[in-house]
């Protein structure tokens, strides 16, 4: 807990450490605000659903608990990695409000309807409406993509690097089995995210530096 408080007095007298970390934190609620909006009009735009060489050929599998709660799950799990390493956290926020507001432009221009025969899903309550979005937000994957950014954040460390790659294919595949998005959606994720990742590293270069400044602790 010492070294853990040394930390925090260490970086929470920095001002180019606050002042990074109120922009992160203003540039993800912004995001959230855009992703928001970006998804109502593509689910009140949404027209008809495709065949799918995958979704077409298999049925729909009971996979919503591991699709709503997994990846809170996983997200708890990066939250205790930056809280324990507050020098992560503007590098992380930036990337995961970039990765935002892109899915956000590519939801907004093509609106397919959700795939018939997927399992059904009670939305409503602020989990599922928070993880599953309303319906329509399907191109591309962020159950598939988010996790794959992250590995490719934590790159350095292999333990957080094959987690968040494992947690990427094995959300790929629960959103899949449970007819949740195309194909099309989960394989797109990882190129797009890809470019995400770099588009992050060439517009903030100093917070990247910062994140790789010292190793990942607990």
């Amino acid at each position: 807990m010492k070294k853990i408080a040394e930390k925090y007095r260490l970086h929470f007298r920095n001002n180019k450490f606050l002042i990074s970390l109120g922009i992160a934190l203003i540039f993800l609620t912004i995001s959230i605000f855009v992703n928001y909006f970006a998804s109502q009009y593509a689910t009140e735009k949404a027209s008809n659903s495709v065949t799918d060489i995958i979704l077409s050929n298999t049925q729909p599998w009971d996979v919503g608990p591991a699709f709503l709660y997994g990846p809170l799950i996983f997200w708890f799990f990066i939250f205790i990695v930056c809280l324990l390493n507050p020098q992560k956290f503007p590098f992380v926020l930036k990337c995961t409000a970039i990765f935002i507001i892109i899915r956000s432009i590519f939801m907004s221009l093509t609106h397919l309807g959700p795939f018939p025969t997927q399992d059904p899903l009670e939305l409503g309550n602020v989990v599922q409406r928070f993880v599953a979005g309303p319906g329509a937000d399907l191109f591309f994957s962020s159950h598939t993509g988010m996790p794959f950014l992250m590995a490719l954040i934590f790159w350095k460390n292999k333990y957080i690097r094959l987690l968040s790659l494992v947690a990427s294919l094995f959300f790929g595949v629960i959103v899949l089995l449970g007819h949740y998005h195309y194909s099309i959606d989960v394989l797109a994720a990882f190129f797009i995210t890809y470019s995400i990742f770099h588009i992050a590293v060439r517009l903030f270069p100093k917070d990247k530096e910062i994140f790789d400044s010292k190793p990942i602790s607990f």
